[in-house]
């Protein structure tokens, strides 16, 4: 059943990386990729460019350390696989000073970082770009970061994810210990705020103790939009209870449509409004002229990516060194065994290969990591890709898309020029932001607080 356009058009979300490098590593070798990536210019450049095209919401995906394997990091650094990682307050800052409109998001941990001090950050972001920052909700990866925060190995998923509750319900709890009005300012009689109207959380948990009170007011947009990427499990009951844009990985229509029903429904049963959380799959959109032209970009793009690439990506998501092994050799049972923290990607190649013992190759070639077709490519003139993103939409595979870049900031200008028109033509994209705030732009409710601790909807 086709949607109801009425509920909102397509939410348009840009995927950003704080490196040398798209999410796609090749990215840094193409001939149109601006070298100047550990600028400020940099970054507002690409902000500007989005802002023009409308775009919803700029993000940053984060990792809390460079691919390497037990300490070896030569091949990453050699390939330039994902190995610059600055950190993202400062690069979002400058870009909400070069920007009035697009929204703002960045990637923080869980696992590695202290509520309070990520309530702390994200609220003085909220202000400082006047109501228009989110939050990715992430509970980290594998043990090369755990090791650059001085712990020896990376927590087990569903821990990860039973301390990531408990993490949020504080940050949210000290996001709503200011009333909106709590802050008076009369200089006359010397009132500044409203005691009754600021607490203090005192928290006490099986992770966490933060007493409070909280040391930053309430912002236009009440506080930071949260993002989350759980899609199976554990990871979906956490994103169906706190999420409200979810990232998601989609390569096939019917596929997408399953998987935005069971977030849905999921959303449903935590007691949340399901047409106030976004799914959003990530993309690749070559577009050109002709199609002609779309084809030798994407060629172009697809032959930026080099075996070195993939292997460290499946390494990195796997923490196991895939270089240790011949590509074309077989991996031992012992070797599969130590194949860890992404079962998804483990059981999938082992399905399609035919094998339990399947070889790097195989990894490198039905995950397809390191490579633009590791997420879904719609390629064409601006009608092609307009009419595969209009198809998705409508069908109810997605509330919007993540717009991956072959290489940066072409990527997004080629985006902005030529089909972000035909989608506006359609009326499937905003011709202008529907106002000053993030949540304002994606339809999303502000939550208000007028007594502190308690947001409306507690009420």
């Amino acid at each position: 059943m086709a949607r109801d356009l009425r509920k909102g058009g397509i939410a348009m979300i840009a995927f950003l990386q704080a490196q040398n490098c798209s999410n796609f590593p090749g990215s840094w070798r193409h001939p149109a990729a601006m070298p100047d990536f550990m600028s400020a210019k940099y970054y507002q450049r690409i902000a500007r460019t989005l802002e023009e095209s409308k775009f919803h919401l700029a993000f940053f995906d984060d990792r809390l350390a460079m691919p390497d394997f037990s300490g070896d990091y030569d091949m990453a650094v050699r390939h330039g696989v994902r190995t610059v990682k600055m950190d993202l307050i400062p690069l979002l800052t400058a870009m909400g000073m070069a920007t009035s409109r697009i929204g703002l998001g960045g990637t923080y941990s869980t696992t590695y970082y202290e509520p309070f001090h990520v309530a702390r950050l994200f609220a003085t972001l909220d202000l400082m770009i006047e109501g228009r920052a989110a939050w990715n909700v992430v509970t980290s990866l594998n043990d090369s970061e755990a090791a650059n925060f001085g712990q020896d190995e990376h927590l087990e998923h569903d821990l990860r994810y039973d301390r990531a509750d408990e993490f949020i319900e504080v940050v949210m709890g000290h996001w709503a210990t200011w009333a909106d009005d709590a802050i008076v300012a009369d200089k006359a009689t010397g009132f500044f705020a409203d005691p009754a109207k600021v607490r203090a959380l005192n928290h006490v948990g099986k992770w966490f103790k933060s007493r409070g009170p909280f040391t930053v007011p309430r912002s236009p947009q009440g506080h930071p939009v949260i993002m989350q990427a759980g899609q199976s499990g554990r990871g979906l009951a956490f994103a169906a209870r706190w999420g409200e844009l979810i990232f998601a990985s989609i390569k096939a229509k019917e596929a997408g449509q399953n998987q935005y029903r069971q977030l849905k429904d999921a959303v449903s049963d935590a007691g949340r409004d399901p047409d106030k959380v976004k799914l959003a799959p990530a993309i690749y959109a070559i577009a050109g002229e002709t199609r002609a032209i779309a084809e030798e970009k994407r060629a172009l793009a697809e032959s930026l990516a080099v075996p070195e690439d993939s292997l460290t990506l499946i390494s990195e998501v796997t923490n196991f060194d895939f270089s240790s092994v011949p590509l074309n050799q077989p991996l031992s049972d012992a070797e599969m065994a130590q194949v860890g923290i992404n079962l998804g990607l483990k059981g999938r190649v082992i399905e399609r290969s035919g094998t339990s013992n399947p070889t790097p190759q195989d990894f490198v070639t039905i995950s397809k990591r390191g490579t633009i077709n590791e997420s879904q490519v719609f390629c064409g003139t601006a009608k092609d890709v307009a009419d595969q993103m209009e198809d998705w939409f409508t069908s109810e595979v997605c509330d919007g898309f993540v717009l991956s870049a072959t290489h940066r900031p072409g990527a997004y200008e080629d985006f902005g020029r030529l089909v972000v028109p035909e989608l506006q033509r359609r009326g499937l994209f905003h011709l202008d932001y529907a106002g000053t705030t993030l949540r304002e732009n994606l339809g999303l409710d502000r939550p208000v607080v007028t007594r502190p601790g308690f947001s409306k909807a507690a009420e």
